[in-house]
């Protein structure tokens, strides 16, 4: 296997913008990433686009190539990939086994969903085809119902509290706060996110990620190559997508992530590093638990450490691992399918010392986390100095 670096990368702001299509977003998310490394679309040699839900939301199927030739992209492989949440990290992912097995060179992942134009219940309908349709979505759950439920249980289980899920929201927000890319900059107190609108108990609207438009894009190469395009290449170090039981009544503990864990553990030993050597780490905040989550899941800390890891300011972007610099998808926002490029985007920026306000000083060997459902896939990304 050759070793794989990101060459390129661009993303769009988040947000909602009704003057925007699916489209739209994906070339202007592609045209800077190309413009970022210095490459021409007549260098592409395959395409990847992750997408959870186009068709649905934006009424437009056959997705890749609709993207790839707007970008000027053509004659080439266009593939769509589908994994829920994590439907651009699992394209970054095939894209780098490409690369990796030495069948094309220079290839491009983009993400991109378009949400903002379908009514808020038809969206969360939509959001619902990602679980179990048959058993516990047909009984009425939505995401935010089920993450409640494993909110509930790790209470129950840890004496987690609502100040704990409360932290990752102010934190993410202050993030957030500090992102020119951000749909949410707005900076709160603990004791507003502790008081949000009732959503599912016991989370509120701060502890619920957005729902949003937007595109990111990133471009992979050969390490050997990677010069030709740019100086400031980005290795990538260990990577690994695993995936589990979709429905919450087939698992045996939900208080925990085997996806998480063992696409963690993969990523880990292919990187020949473990959880302490990760310097900073962009984690899949859905909902404020499922970050507490990761972070117990992938080694950063034990079982039910989580939420005293958040309050006591451990995960800050001045604490001992930095998580979500970017403001996470609490508060940079939440386009689905774009959400595993954007966290890859999101290292690289900080990687090069390009995140602006947001830059951390310990910023050489950063992780991915990108979460597809309530735990059904995951793809976790190490990347590091080349």
């Amino acid at each position: 296997m050759r070793s794989v670096a990101v060459i390129g990368a661009g993303k769009t702001p988040f947000g909602i913008f009704a003057d925007r299509d699916l489209r739209s977003l994906a070339v202007e998310a592609g045209e800077k990433c190309l413009r970022n490394c210095h490459a021409t679309p007549g260098q592409i040699e395959s395409f990847y686009l992750g997408n959870f839900a186009g068709p649905a939301f934006a009424g437009q199927n056959h997705l890749a190539p609709y993207i790839s030739t707007a970008l000027g992209i053509r004659d080439v492989p266009a593939t769509r990939v589908e994994a829920a949440c994590a439907s651009s990290g699992s394209a970054f992912f095939h894209a780098w086994t490409e690369v990796a097995a030495g069948v094309y060179d220079i290839v491009m992942v983009v993400g991109v969903e378009k949400m903002t134009s379908r009514t808020t219940g038809r969206v969360n309908e939509i959001l619902a085809e990602a679980g179990d349709c048959s058993g516990e979505m047909r009984a009425g759950n939505t995401f935010a119902s089920l993450f409640a439920m494993i909110a509930r249980r790790h209470m129950y289980e840890f004496g987690t509290k609502k100040e704990h899920l409360a932290a990752v929201a102010v934190k993410n927000h202050a993030n957030g706060a500090l992102n020119p890319d951000a749909q949410m900059r707005k900076v709160i107190t603990l004791e507003q996110a502790m008081q949000g609108k009732p959503i599912a108990d016991p989370l509120n609207l701060y502890d619920c990620s957005l729902v949003s438009d937007g595109a990111a894009a990133v471009i992979l190469a050969p390490l050997e190559r990677a010069r030709e395009f740019t100086d400031k290449p980005v290795r990538v170090l260990g990577i690994a997508q695993a995936s589990d039981f979709v429905a919450l009544d087939q698992k045996d503990d939900i208080t925990t992530f085997p996806a998480v864990r063992r696409a963690g553990e993969k990523a880990y030993q292919m990187a020949g590093l473990g959880p302490r050597d990760i310097q900073f780490a962009e984690l899949h905040d859905c909902f404020t638990i499922a970050e507490i989550i990761a972070t117990e899941d992938l080694g950063f800390v034990g079982r039910g450490e989580g939420g005293p890891f958040a309050l006591e300011g451990h995960s800050a972007r001045n604490g001992q691992l930095p998580i979500n610099t970017s403001g996470g998808l609490k508060a940079k926002g939440h386009p689905v399918g774009a959400t595993g490029v954007a966290q890859i985007c999101d290292l690289v920026l900080q990687m090069r010392c390009e995140a602006g306000a947001r830059q951390i000083p310990r910023n050489s060997v950063g992780l991915a986390e990108n979460l597809g459902g309530s735990g059904a896939s995951c793809v976790v990304t190490i990347l590091g100095a080349p």
